[in-house]
């Protein structure tokens, strides 16, 4: 390194300490509020490994993160203002410390949740690889987040597929309280990069020209595309584990001392004068012009203006998309499964960024055959046969959609879903707004749900009230081949994380019309699948059939049922289903998940709140039985709703008073 360099690693490392130093005074003066996690003491190893880096190469940080948004670039005036939760910080006072994150620079973020970063890092290196850019990255973790199960699924699938990433573990030796040597069964993190056939090396962390070169080796393999590295830093945090923390004294203070001999500034100050010949004078210069950069960070910090509800409201979502629904269905008919594999296939046609990944979607095209034949037309690039890691596989697909592309990932069986929820509920459905509303996630979390075909009780719960409660999601819920098309269309257009649910009866049951040009349903607008008088019948996905059929046969007795599709789940068409309710006034709502605490309850709630004194009647909801699904098939049939059920409760909706006199 020649002399400007050398000066330039050094005013990186003082500038992460003395960043955080101050941030410890702000937090004791109520000046930073709920938390922050000091990196003091680890500042080699964010300084000599961002050094390799380009604007173009990204870093993915864990909670202790301010040290590497610094190294590669990061502004002090944005960052302070963030941890101050001002409007002008990075993510407009909405993320806070464990979320800074600037695009532009192709920092992806830090994350409160243990080794997320390595999944979003993950999916980060897949799309730069799809998009052949050269361009590489480096996830930050600690030792506490490789022992993780994402940790063990993503160096896999980065080995499968040689990504152009560096898994870079900063052992600083304890994961929260826990020392290293009582909670793993290997001396070295690095040695389990030989289980994923990867290099793994361990360097001196305090030693910033150590990191320099082995992260240098690292990247260049990365860029040569022969894929990822494991590198572990030794190195030591000089805190706690975070400025809130308060915990019992667990660590010697011998141990303490001893580390902080070990001081990687002081050592590279040391290197600087003997070796490279730099004046004291110019090194007091370095660490006189951090503290005016710092000082005017804190002001600038200091007069900044909170962040309001229309900042927080406008960071939940991005625009939907919008689109004009065909007037007229035609008269072409296909089965669900191939109105699914049309809409991929058309829309992957039309736009370069849209892949599918999950398990078995290559070769056979998924377990129900949606996706066959795809990876004949678009080859495994873009059709991408996973490992059986449903965490890998969330996580690819978020990393993906938050730096370019639209992934749409498949879950084989949507009971799995719950191996990806981390994925979708912490880092889909909030990135968004962690980040003040700048970023978009364009990505499809698609498969099959519920009951009927007698898969038990792990392979048919119908989950969507899981993601209907989650700020930030979009949960699109299609009920023939018309709507599967249309709104998987939509939802590969939309800038927001979709869940994709498509019932598995669906699937076996009988073709419909589906118009052969592309087109997309608009989100958030339901449809009327049959008009009424008497009494207004919301069903979702595979109930809309049945209560079509409840419908055909009550008019046989006189009642006129007017049956609602929401389509949407959130956002939910509230206009239409209010409207209806007000024309009838009286509310049935069908679906195949649990009554208790279920989607229905929700609707009754808000047609309560909105439309109480239109009712004649008690809202009446019918959902499946209050157990797990059983495998008998007559039991099965008592568990999820029938026609008959829904029969039974428009009739004691519409002739209550008659029920009641007999």
């Amino acid at each position: 390194m020649n002399k400007a360099e050398i000066e330039s690693l050094f005013r990186t490392m003082l500038r992460i300490r003395r960043f955080d130093e101050k941030v410890i005074d702000l937090f004791k003066e109520g000046l930073v509020k709920g938390t922050a996690h000091s990196y003091v003491g680890q500042e080699a190893v964010a300084a000599g490994a961002c050094a390799n880096l380009t604007k173009d190469d990204f870093v993915v940080s864990h909670h202790r993160g301010h040290g590497h948004c610094i190294a590669k670039g990061a502004s002090s005036d944005k960052m302070m203002a963030e941890l101050m939760g001002r409007v002008t910080g990075y993510c407009k006072g909405l993320g806070g410390s464990m979320h800074i994150a600037d695009l532009d620079l192709n920092i992806l973020g830090a994350n409160g949740i243990v080794g997320a970063g390595i999944g979003i890092g993950t999916g980060a290196a897949l799309s730069n690889k799809m998009r052949g850019n050269k361009a590489v990255g480096v996830v930050f973790f600690g030792d506490g987040a490789s022992n993780e199960g994402i940790f063990h699924e993503c160096l896999n699938l980065a080995s499968v597929w040689k990504l152009p990433v560096v898994y870079l573990c900063e052992n600083n030796q304890y994961a929260l309280s826990t020392a290293m040597s009582d909670s793993t069964s290997i001396d070295r993190f690095s040695k389990r990069a030989a289980a994923y056939s990867m290099p793994g090396v361990t360097v001196d962390g305090n030693d910033v020209l150590a990191v320099f070169e082995a992260v240098k080796e690292a990247t260049a393999r990365a860029r040569a595309g022969q894929g990822p590295s494991l590198i572990e830093a030794l190195t030591y945090r000089w805190g706690d584990h975070s400025m809130r923390a308060n915990l019992p004294r667990y660590r010697a203070d011998q141990e303490v001392d001893d580390w902080k001999a070990l001081d990687a500034i002081a050592r590279f100050e040391d290197v600087m004068r003997k070796k490279h010949k730099i004046a004291q004078s110019r090194i007091d210069a370095i660490r006189a012009e951090v503290e005016a950069e710092l000082d005017a960070a804190k002001q600038f910090a200091e007069t900044s203006a909170e962040p309001t509800l229309q900042d927080l409201d406008n960071a939940v979502y991005a625009p939907h998309y919008q689109a004009k629904e065909p007037s007229n269905p035609g008269t072409r008919e296909l089965l669900f499964a191939e109105a699914i594999k049309e809409a991929l296939a058309q829309e992957m046609q039309r736009d370069p960024r849209v892949f599918v990944l999950g398990e078995d979607v290559g070769k056979i095209g998924g377990i129900f055959a949606a996706s066959r034949g795809l990876i004949e037309q678009f080859g495994s690039e873009r059709v991408r046969d996973t490992p059986i890691s449903e965490q890998a596989i969330a996580a690819c697909a978020v990393g993906a959609a938050v730096t370019g592309l639209r992934p749409v990932a498949e879950v084989q069986i949507f009971d799995f879903v719950t191996l990806m929820m981390d994925m979708i509920v912490n880092q889909a459905a909030k990135f968004r707004f962690m980040l003040g509303g700048k970023p978009t996630v364009p990505l499809v979390i698609r498969g099959p749900q519920g009951g009927g075909i007698r898969l038990a009780a792990q392979h048919s719960q119908s989950l969507e009230v899981w993601f209907t409660h989650v700020p930030g999601l979009v949960v699109l819920a299609p009920s023939s081949p018309y709507e599967a098309k249309g709104l998987l269309t939509s939802a590969m257009r939309e800038d927001n994380p979709v869940v994709f649910l498509e019932h598995k009866l669906l699937y076996v049951g009988k073709k419909g019309p589906v118009p052969e040009q592309p087109y997309a349903i608009p989100i958030g607008k339901a449809a009327i699948k049959r008009h009424g008088e008497d009494v207004t019948l919301v069903a979702t996905l595979a109930m809309v059939d049945i209560a079509l059929q409840a419908a055909t046969l009550l008019e046989a007795e006189g009642i006129s049922v007017e049956v609602i599709d929401p389509r949407t789940l959130r956002p939910l068409d509230e206009e239409s289903i209010l409207k209806s309710v007000k024309k009838t006034s009286r509310l049935v709502i069908a679906h195949e998940g649990w009554k208790r605490w279920g989607f229905g309850a929700e609707v009754a709630a808000m047609v309560a709140e909105h439309g109480i004194d239109w009712l004649d009647a008690p809202i009446v909801r019918v959902g499946a039985r209050d157990a797990p699904m059983p495998y008998n098939d007559k039991l099965e049939r008592l568990v999820i709703p029938q026609t008959q059920d829904i029969v039974a409760a428009v009739k004691a909706v519409v002739l209550r008073d008659r029920i009641a006199v007999t």
